[in-house]
């Protein structure tokens, strides 16, 4: 018998912007509970972010997420003693995830400046549709693309067949 599905937390809106999406980002950004420091980064990332595109820091933060969140993905599956990998289409909450790591990501694997200026550069970047994120992204779409031939295993039933005599 299946276990009973866990529900899923939901994240109060962090105060200033109103946003659970900056919430999360603020979560993810935390380092051993310093909830205050990752604000403050993360504001200040929003602002520079704002400052540089002439926009409500909201608004290209969102638009930075939905060019770095990934469409479709590819999972592994083992089929008749072979792994394939299949396309899927991602879920809106694992895209939001992947968008948010891949971004957090990036601004750390950088050197030579403070998070906040490393995080709003790479805002930026995917806000105009370049950088390590989005490159990351195309590779991730690339690959589902040449994968694609292995789609209709997607759809395969795993229940077997019973043949009536």
């Amino acid at each position: 018998m299946r276990r009973k599905l866990k529900s899923k937390r939901l994240l109060a809106p962090e105060p200033k912007y109103q946003s659970v999406k900056v919430a999360k980002l603020i979560n993810y950004i935390m380092e051993q509970g310093h909830k205050e420091i990752a604000r403050g980064v993360v504001y200040g990332a929003l602002a520079d972010l704002a400052q540089a595109t002439k926009k409500e820091a909201l608004e290209a933060f969102e638009g930075a997420l939905q060019n770095a969140g990934p469409l479709m993905e590819i999972k592994t599956r083992r089929v008749g003693g072979a792994n394939y990998q299949i396309p899927h289409e991602v879920q809106p909450d694992r895209r939001l995830a992947l968008a948010l790591r891949w971004l957090i990501e990036a601004a750390r694997s950088k050197k030579g400046k403070t998070i906040r200026e490393r995080l709003a550069t790479e805002l930026l970047a995917a806000y105009k549709n370049e950088g390590e994120v989005i490159k990351k992204r195309e590779n991730v779409h690339k690959m589902a693309e040449a994968n694609r031939a292995f789609a209709h295993f997607a759809r395969v039933s795993t229940k077997p067949k019973i043949i009536k005599l």
